[in-house]
């Protein structure tokens, strides 16, 4: 009995973090909206959707943030963009049983669908969300209607309007996303996380050159606060192969975050003192003065012999 009150507790908790943390992801959400509507234009509604964010949601969108979602790419992938992710297991991640539902589409024929059929899951932002594998990671795009096709039964309004959908795609060349158009398509593709590192062998005489080369590096990079003497006598740890670190990836994603690519700019004026400050500095102590104290007094400053 007590063991069966503990696993509701546990339930209930997690229910209530998962409720938190979509909240938390609804405020973020609104806000990057907001920004990107500064230069972007969006169908009318996404805000007040954006208030209704499901946790399943707020899922997809904090995976993409953590892969190097930044905030001007948001505006591609609520319009339809096609996202391609360099991380498989966003595929196991992003199917979630109680919203999700296997779907047919075109995208990514070289994969086995049969292995790994294309999942959608339908919300409130994300009107009709439609992921996949591919060869080394998983893709997503987002869609205006959802489609239904393949499951033996008349075409639905449904159907008719992605039909439609796909008349826009070929005039415009555009994704019909939920909110908008985009020109990220599966031919031109959003990169998030992208694996560029290739292993590649190399002989043993570009090995040793390569060695070489990289031990002189460090020599002439060596820079100690010590004297001489004592820098010679206790030198730094050398790796035995300094091509071993050749290609090595930082923990965690390196890039620019999420405001790396975003205009920046002040939308308040400064406060009166720091503008009286900033555009009326008075006159400038004389050279080889300070102030005496902690705060300035109308006395003049002292002068201080050098």
């Amino acid at each position: 009995m007590a063991g069966g009150q503990a696993r509701r507790r546990k339930r209930r908790a997690a229910r209530a973090e998962q409720a938190r943390q979509a909240e938390r992801m609804r405020t973020r959400m609104r806000l990057l909206i907001e920004l990107t509507a500064r230069n972007d234009v969006y169908r009318k509604g996404l805000v007040a959707a954006a208030t209704g964010l499901s946790p399943q949601e707020a899922v997809i969108m904090t995976d993409l943030e953590r892969h190097g979602l930044q905030v001007q790419q948001l505006h591609d992938v609520l319009c339809g963009g096609h996202v391609l992710v360099d991380d498989p297991e966003l595929y196991e991640q992003w199917s979630f049983p109680e919203v999700s539902h296997h779907r047919l589409s075109s995208h990514h024929r070289d994969v086995d669908k049969s292995r790994y059929p294309d999942i959608g899951m339908r919300g409130p932002v994300v009107r009709e969300k439609l992921h996949g594998r591919t060869a080394t990671g998983t893709w997503m795009q987002l869609e205006k209607t959802p489609a239904a096709f393949g499951k033996k039964k008349l075409p639905s309004l449904n159907d008719l309007k992605h039909l439609m959908d796909y008349v826009v795609y070929r005039i415009t060349r555009s994704n019909v996303g939920p909110w908008g158009l985009s020109r990220v398509t599966e031919r031109r593709p959003m990169y998030l996380s992208p694996a560029l590192s290739v292993p590649m062998a190399v002989g043993p005489e570009i090995s040793r050159t390569l060695t070489e080369a990289l031990r002189g590096i460090e020599a002439a990079d060596d820079v100690t606060s010590a004297s001489a003497d004592l820098a010679a006598r206790f030198p730094p740890p050398e790796p035995r192969d300094p091509t071993d670190e050749l290609g090595r990836a930082l923990d965690g994603r390196a890039g620019r975050g999420l405001f790396g690519s975003s205009q920046v700019w002040v939308s308040e004026a400064p406060l009166p003192p720091a503008a009286q400050v900033l555009f009326h500095p008075g006159e400038l102590p004389q050279p080889g003065t300070r102030w005496i104290g902690t705060q300035p007094t109308s006395t003049p400053p002292q002068e201080v012999d050098r």
